[in-house]
């Protein structure tokens, strides 16, 4: 079967790939095309660049590269119109549309590289996507290959010590291209608001001095240290004056039964209290962060508690000590980043699969 992929994103750009793939596809390209000195396709080897129009000597100026007699790339104009003419000439000569999704998950592709692939377009950043490139490149298969020798061989405790850190990078591989959630917690006017504007760079959530005012979690997607992040601001956690507030502290808690980081924000300026200790104690994994460092320290309070928990110091309304947030909520996340060329688990089959390897290790 003819195929005809669109490999480029749809919509308006500066050039769109359409890919020509199956029995046939030099000769279908060749029937539409022209090239300045008339010489065929054909006679270009293979990965050369040919300038050309498609649909004779007025047609859509294209730039051509065959890989082989079953595969070439067309090159055109990244508006609508164009790449929608060539396809629709090449789908009336017998070609079929193929999504590049489908086209990446053949039967004949190995699944870890067409599953990078996939991955890919969707990477947040620019650090994400190099570790996806890796994976299309084959680090995880090799690691995975290698494991299964390893296992051929009955050396049990090697192969355990290389299923076991391909496992630890695990949970970041299943980030690489949904964000991390990280949840701004704590009672209410403690600044949380301000501090996900101070992180974020720019002004999301509403900010006032009236306790209660965020009555829903408000979101923002951005990056820390290149790893993709969900800034959430939620509502001040205490006993709620009225039925908005209340259903406002729902939805925090709902929120940070699901965060991956929870950030517990608390102020500086006044005294540590029962209330803040309560939070900590429903949350001891939390990073513990004052704002409010630009204000008069407050003093440890009657509750029992001699001195409040260490965290860092900031000032969302200064900017001091955003930034060694910033790194502390990337150690977090990411406590050991894999060095270039590493395998990482990007899929929860992938995961499954290298479990089940370590119990034939056992």
């Amino acid at each position: 079967m003819l195929h005809v992929i669109q490999l480029t994103p749809p919509g308006r750009g500066a050039v769109t790939t359409l890919r020509i793939e199956g029995p046939g596809a030099l000769a279908a390209v060749q029937s539409h095309l022209q090239t300045p000195t008339g010489r065929p396709l054909a006679d270009y080897p293979p990965q050369q660049l040919a300038l050309g129009r498609f649909g004779g000597p007025t047609g859509e100026e294209v730039v051509v590269c065959r890989h082989g007699d079953d595969s070439v790339d067309l090159h055109c104009h990244g508006g609508l119109a164009a790449a929608a003419l060539i396809q629709q000439t090449l789908i009336a000569d017998g070609c079929q549309s193929l999504a590049w999704t489908q086209w990446a998950n053949s039967p004949s592709a190995d699944p870890i590289r067409a599953a990078a692939i996939v991955a890919m377009a969707d990477a947040r950043t620019e650090r994400t996507a190099a570790i996806l490139l890796d994976q299309f490149d084959g680090a995880l298969r090799r690691a995975i290959d290698d494991i299964h020798r390893t296992l051929a061989r009955r050396e049990f405790l090697p192969a355990r010590q290389k299923i076991d850190a391909l496992l630890s990078r695990s949970s970041l591989g299943q980030h690489l291209v949904r964000a991390w959630r990280v949840v701004l917690a704590g009672r209410p006017n403690v600044g949380k608001s301000s501090l996900m504007n101070a992180l974020a760079g720019h002004q999301r959530s509403i900010v006032h001095h009236e306790p209660g005012t965020t009555r829903d979690a408000v979101t923002l997607d951005t990056a820390i240290d290149g790893w993709p992040v969900q800034l959430c601001d939620t509502a001040g956690l205490r006993q709620a004056n009225d039925d908005l507030e209340s259903a406002g502290i729902e939805l925090a808690r709902q929120r940070l039964a699901k965060a991956d980081l929870i950030v517990l924000v608390c102020d500086q300026s006044v005294p540590w209290s029962a209330a803040d200790q309560t939070l900590l104690d429903q949350w001891p994994g939390a990073l513990v962060v004052y704002n409010k460092c630009d204000l008069a320290v407050g003093t440890a309070a009657t509750c029992g508690i001699n001195y409040p928990p260490s965290g860092l110091q900031v000032s969302a309304l200064r900017g001091d000590g955003i930034e060694p947030l910033l790194e502390a909520i990337a150690r977090r996340l990411v406590p050991d980043s894999p060095p270039p060329g590493a395998a990482v688990p990007f899929m929860p089959e992938q995961a499954a699969e290298i479990r089940a390897m370590r119990e034939l290790s056992e």
